[in-house]
């Protein structure tokens, strides 16, 4: 039994959003109570208790768009790498680097991912993974990380024609493997999707290899319209737009998440909303790559499940949840934007996300829900209620606030020390995998 208490307590939940002075207790992977901290210490009087010193207790975040194999591409460096459009980005950086991951490269960069996502309060994370140069039994080696860390993941590898179709058919298969091995695992930690790129890189061959291998419990987790050229790549060679392709080719439905969707129009948002599909904006990465600005607010207005995401650009969600609420003021001209629909995806369209993966319910301080629960040392300066407690969050913390951080009931960090990882010792293994990854790619 453990509680977290004497804090200022965002629940996430309607009937009860705020405590002034709050705990929460729970049992094993479970909350059991919610409420003061003077009325859950008298109920559970024996039970290990950590002190919240008058900071933030409340949900722990979700990432619902994330790439691991990227951790290793941090400051990396590379012989002629000169992009002049995402195609270039796409080509000279990602693709080099996933083209040149071994096994042990992969579950480092899983390791490294991990670590900072708990640093960041991070204890769920969808990964779209890529990793050409080794595909077969990939996932296997981030579920090792994600099991060693205490992340729960729902996991996917990245199918795409553009290496040919023997990799191809291997990401496929490496899905389906995965896949079956999530669904017949009962810890509830481990999830799988059937994963690709985007479509334009995906043949009609492969579409249809990856639905014959689709166990139907799962969706797809795809990129959508993230660059003009692949909208252009699809009315060109299908004589339709990227939406209406997925929705020809049956991947459209309530377990698949699509990620990015910036050059969609509202035939293809009304498609999406009848479809129950998901959703998920990427901010930081739409604005670094250049690829434009997405209509994420039509889309939450018009009622699409959507979430937020980093795509591997940062571990912090609140990172995302600020420049999310600049770009959208930015692109629209309208300062009164983004004020509800950003905290709305990260809090609320995140956790349903994952709730259609993962079976005990994530994303509030409730008796019942799973027990991810994170503490932050920021004091609030100005009152504070469940009215205001977004504009706190936005405007005075941000991820490396979290102090301490509960992923499925286990300590994971505790005062910004990891308590079962030998953190130094990973590091210092992550950080000779990047340097030698690095000189593998510069000396071709």
């Amino acid at each position: 039994m453990l509680i977290i208490g004497n804090g200022r307590m965002i629940t996430r939940n309607p009937d009860a959003p705020f405590f002034e002075d709050g705990a929460v207790a729970m049992d094993g992977t479970t909350i059991v109570k919610v409420g003061t901290t003077k009325e859950v210490k008298a109920e559970y009087p024996n039970a290990e208790y950590i002190d919240a010193k008058g900071g933030v207790i409340m949900p722990a975040f979700i990432n619902a768009h994330e790439h691991i194999y990227s951790s290793f591409g941090r400051g990396l460096s590379i012989k002629g790498y000169d992009p002049k459009g995402f195609l270039d980005i796409l080509d000279g950086m990602w693709w080099t680097i996933d083209r040149n991951l071994t096994l042990e490269d992969t579950r480092l960069s899983a390791m490294a991912t991990y670590i900072d996502s708990i640093k960041n309060g991070v204890t769920t994370t969808f990964d779209h993974h890529a990793s050409f140069g080794h595909i077969t039994d990939s996932l296997f080696k981030i579920e090792e990380a994600a099991r060693e860390t205490g992340v729960r993941s729902c996991l996917c590898y990245e199918v795409s024609d553009r290496d040919g179709m023997d990799k191809a058919k291997e990401g496929v298969m490496e899905n389906a493997a995965f896949i079956r091995h999530a669904l017949k695992d009962d810890s509830d930690m481990i999830a799988g999707m059937m994963g690709m790129h985007a479509q334009f890189t995906i043949s009609d061959e492969t579409m249809e290899l990856a639905a014959a291998n689709k166990p139907s419990e799962v969706g797809y987790h795809i990129h959508v319209a993230e660059g003009i050229e692949d909208l252009h790549d699809c009315l060109k060679k299908h004589g339709k737009r990227i939406v209406d392709r997925l929705m020809d080719c049956d991947i459209l439905g309530e377990k698949t998440l699509l990620g990015h969707c910036i050059y969609v129009n509202p035939h293809e948002m009304q498609l999406i909303k009848d479809t129950d599909t998901m959703v998920v904006h990427n901010p930081e990465s739409n604005m670094g790559n250049a690829c434009g600005c997405p209509p994420t607010m039509e889309i939450v207005h018009r009622g699409i499940v959507t979430g937020l995401g980093t795509d591997g650009y940062t571990h912090d969600m609140l990172e995302s949840y600020k420049v999310a609420n600049i770009l959208h003021k930015h692109h629209l001209c309208d300062p009164n934007a983004a004020w509800g629909e950003i905290p709305q995806m990260l809090f609320e369209g995140n956790a349903t996300i994952a709730n259609r993966y993962f079976k005990k319910p994530l994303g509030a301080l409730k008796e019942g829900y799973a027990a991810d629960v994170i503490v932050t040392d920021y004091i609030p300066l100005t009152p504070m209620n469940g009215d205001n407690c977004n504009s706190h969050i936005l405007f005075g913390m941000t991820g490396r606030s979290v102090v301490t951080t509960v992923g499925n009931g286990k300590v994971l960090m505790k005062d910004r020390v990891l308590t079962n990882i030998d953190e130094e010792k990973v590091m210092a293994d992550c950080r000779q995998a990047a340097a030698e990854l690095a000189n593998r790619i510069n000396s071709r």
